[in-house]
């Protein structure tokens, strides 16, 4: 077997906030996936760090009283306490605020200039003077310019759905001073992406470096056009200066989103440095270089909110550096608890350090492998068959094969295993299904690895069940066939200990020191346990009890501050009196509508055709919609905090169509889809069942 050099990242987690369940998706997989071509015996080298950079974390740590370098320290320290408490087994975990990613951020931003990949031109923006900052749209707030609606943020109105520049809100103040913001020029850097299209073009399309959903995605990028991209930010601004800019400029610093990726480089060039003159000594050059491009692997494991940056900008920026780019970009999608978003009202917002002080971190390991696949697909958490899938499948198939076996060749035959196997035909099977786990951990089919494990499980339970070893030790002269039956259970049981111990860890350990065996590596199954002897069997693993997760649902519930949600509403303007006449006493509203204005508006059922996000706009989706019409219509929606495109896809929703068409920043809008609930907590789209018919009017 040729031993293949692979270097694998997941994506930096940012440096201002605690772990939660939703981040644990990606580190999870990544890790058994790692520990599962590490057991297939390959070199594999897993790294990552701290997203460092960036105004918010300059303005969090100004709010804590303490230096940025103490935050991301922090809360560095914080993130590997989190990430060991659920076996996550880097080989190095780094920052991107380190020597190593200056060296090669600034290495790549040279190589793009001095090839002619870097502009510059002014661009203007609102500034707080009190501040003194340049504001990000999100720190912008205002009155739209369309429909009047205050407390809007500075890139879309929540209210109408019209998208602007931030430069456009009536009455502008900044979220972080009150202060009026004022509008200022200045200086930007731009990285010429369009320069890259066909490169891009190509990439994203060749050697399945991307999941065919992802390469789809990306060709609405290119169909849109690409654009250069700000690569700059001014002062002040917690980061990397640029380098070698003109001595009568103002600092200007690398946005967050170039030195980011690049601390993948920086953290593995940090780890060779540790390694340097060691038996485990790596060369960055090897791993990195152009041409060593197909002599090693690099693998990048992501999020699919984070594909634009990974799959567009971070190869081209590696390409016109002269870096090798990625062998592989997998995404995956998000994590919904109990069929819903995470909810702190509802305790299902669970940090990392919550879950791991009730529950076992395994139990979620093995969860989230019964879920996830080689698809971008979200994955759901439902708390009460994840106490059932993990009691059924771990403590009732697995663990329950070795205590089930183990005590009659402990007290019986000392711990020895028979010389011969007395169901060879069966062992052989279930070894032989070693080849087709080995490939589904490969190819992230985990949930795959995880049914054809359990099917080799319950064939062990079927086989034990069938030759009852304790009604057999009640029967005389049938000793040797107690012996034979459990030895074979043990066997299988080792096995199954092979194909789960990249997803449990612990429980592969302490099953070891139970089995009396060195070895769980992929090619270790081939070699059966023949007079061989065993321990004493102890408990491997405890069900899950529902007050357990209970108290975790609690917790995440207090940990979170979940009561003062009320004194933020408190907080909030009053409402108008209108809307306080009509919600404390319905009977004397005054402002009803006659049937007549009722029937003026129309609205049909409409089928979502595409649903995707909008560039540069962070509250819209943008739908593409059939309404039983000739043309299907453009619809733009400000629902994106609440929806990624893939939940509403192929959905059947209500679309007010008569509506006179709206011209916004990025097209025009020629309907309205229907929602309910509160536009700034809970928005949810009203989707119909399938047996609604297209272009149908509601009655």
């Amino acid at each position: 077997m040729k031993v293949r050099e692979i270097l694998v990242t997941s994506a930096l987690p940012y440096a201002n906030g605690d772990i939660h369940l939703g981040h644990l998706v990606e580190y999870i997989q990544t890790d058994i996936w790692v520990r599962a071509m590490k057991a297939q015996g390959h070199k594999v080298t897993y790294v990552c760090a701290d997203d460092a950079h960036g105004t918010a974390i300059m303005l969090k740590a100004e709010d804590n009283g303490i230096t940025p370098e103490q935050q991301i320290a922090n809360v560095q320290a914080a993130h590997e306490a989190d990430f060991a408490k659920f076996l996550i087994n880097f080989d190095n975990y780094h920052s991107t605020h380190s020597a190593e990613n200056k060296e090669c951020s600034e290495l790549i931003y040279r190589r793009l200039r001095d090839a002619g990949h870097i502009s510059t031109r002014d661009v203007e923006q609102l500034f707080d003077p009190e501040k003194q900052l340049f504001l990000a749209d999100r720190f912008v707030k205002g009155t739209c310019p369309e429909c009047a609606a205050p407390d809007q943020y500075g890139d879309n109105c929540e209210v109408c759905g019209t998208t602007y520049d931030a430069t456009e809100l009536k009455n502008p103040q900044s979220t972080l001073s009150n202060a009026t913001p004022v509008l200022k020029t200045s200086k930007h850097y731009f990285f010429d992406l369009p320069e890259f299209e066909q490169f891009l073009k190509d990439w994203t399309r060749s050697d399945n470096r991307l999941q065919v959903s992802v390469a789809n995605k990306l060709q609405e990028w290119f169909d849109a056009g690409l654009t250069s991209w700000d690569i700059s930010r001014d002062a002040p601004y917690f980061g990397f200066q640029i380098p070698d800019t003109p001595s009568d400029e103002p600092e200007k610093y690398f946005y967050v989103w170039l030195d980011a990726p690049v601390g993948y480089m920086a953290s593995f060039k940090n780890l060779c440095e540790k390694r340097a003159g060691s038996d485990e000594a790596l060369d960055f050059d090897h791993y990195w270089m152009q041409e060593n491009e197909h002599k090693t692997e690099v693998y990048h494991f992501i999020g699919k909110d984070i594909v634009y940056f990974h799959a567009l900008f971070w190869p081209a920026m590696l390409a016109g550096s002269e870096f090798r780019t990625p062998t592989g970009v997998f995404a995956h999608g998000f994590l919904m608890v109990n069929g819903e978003k995470m909810s702190k009202s509802r305790g299902t917002f669970i940090k990392a350090d919550t879950y791991a002080e009730h529950l076992h971190p395994e139990y979620l390991r093995y969860y989230f492998a019964s879920k996830l696949s080689d698809k971008v697909e979200d994955i759901n958490l439902d708390l009460e068959d994840f106490m059932q899938k993990v009691n059924s499948d771990l403590v009732g198939k697995v663990v329950n094969i070795a205590s089930r076996s183990a005590g009659f060749l402990v007290k019986k035959y000392d711990g020895m295993l028979t010389d011969i196997c007395a169901e060879p035909n069966l062992l052989a099977d279930i070894t032989k299904t070693g080849d087709e786990i080995a490939a589904a951990y490969e190819n992230r089919e985990f949930s795959r690895a995880m049914r054809l494990i359990m099917q080799c499980a319950d064939k062990a339970n079927e086989y034990i069940d069938e030759k009852k070893p304790w009604a057999l030790a009640k029967v005389e002269g049938a000793e040797q066939e107690v012996q034979d039956v459990c030895s074979v259970a043990i066997n299988i049981f080792r096995q199954l200990m092979v194909y789960l111990a990249p997803v449990l860890p612990e429980l592969t350990a302490n099953a070891k020191e139970f089995l009396n065996i060195d070895d769980l590596s992929f090619a270790s199954r081939n070699e059966w346990l023949l007079g061989h002897q065993i321990n004493k069997f102890k408990p491997l693993m405890q069900r899950i009890e529902e007050k357990d997760v209970a108290a975790m649902v609690e917790d995440s519930k207090a940990s979170l501050g979940v009561t003062s949600d009320a004194a933020v509403d408190a907080a909030k303007p009053a409402a108008t009196d209108k809307a306080t006449k009509a919600s404390v006493d319905n009977t004397e509203q005054t402002d009803y509508i006659g049937i007549d204005d009722f029937a003026k508006v129309e609205m049909k059922v409409a089928h979502v055709l595409a649903c995707n996000h909008v560039e540069g706009a962070d509250k819209l989706l943008q739908f593409t919609l059939d309404v039983g019409e000739a043309q299907t219509r453009n619809v733009f929606s400000g629902i994106r905090k609440f929806y990624e495109p893939e939940q509403l896809l192929d959905k059947k929703v209500i679309c007010v169509t008569n509506l006179a068409p709206r011209k916004m920043k990025f097209g025009i809008s020629e309907g309205m889809i229907l929602s309910a609930g509160d536009p700034k907590t809970t928005l949810v789209v009203i989707t119909l069942p399938d047996a609604a018919v297209i272009g149908d009017t509601l009655a």
